[in-house]
């Protein structure tokens, strides 16, 4: 085999690669919108999405904030999934048939699905409840915790709290 041959297998070979890598992008773009993993922007509002604690002491337990979360379309929506970024942060959604959770980080344990419907309109409650004890004595500083709605079309709604963790 010459010279020239041997450089016209290389560059086919590298032009299949650039083909099968063009075309799983195609494909990861197109299972994104079936499986409803966009990352479109949710109707979902709250007049406060950041909720900062200040400091709090590891002794004193765990803390809680309660956010109220809007449907603002015309439009009823259904959550699928709530979600949180850390496994020392739970969330609890009231419902008609009341408290629905824990709903947590995935990973570390069983996280229900939602599956509850926001009328047009409707506002409900979630309720986020952080533990500073979860990292033991390591656990101290700031901490920034994300909780995650999505709905059935894979927007996303993100709710956050905030705090300093002494001993």
């Amino acid at each position: 085999m010459n010279n020239k041959t041997l450089i016209i297998i290389i560059i086919l070979i590298i032009l299949g690669f650039g083909v099968l890598i063009w075309w799983a992008s195609l494909n990861q773009e197109n299972n994104s919108s079936v499986l409803g993993t966009n990352n479109s922007q949710s109707v979902l509002t709250a007049s406060e999405k950041v909720y900062d604690f200040g400091t709090i002491s590891m002794k004193d337990g765990k803390v809680e904030k309660v956010f109220k979360v809007t449907n603002s379309s015309a439009q009823d929506i259904t959550i699928s999934s709530i979600v949180t970024s850390c496994m020392c942060t739970v969330a609890y959604l009231e419902t008609a048939d009341g408290e629905r959770g824990p709903f947590g980080m995935p990973g570390h344990g069983l996280v229900p699905k939602v599956n509850e419907t926001i009328g047009a309109g409707e506002t409900r409650e979630v309720k986020v409840v952080y533990d500073p004890n979860a990292h033991g004595p390591a656990g101290v500083g700031n901490i920034d915790r994300f909780i995650t709605l999505t709905d059935k079309t894979g927007a996303k709604f993100n709710l956050e709290i905030k705090a300093t963790v002494t001993p």
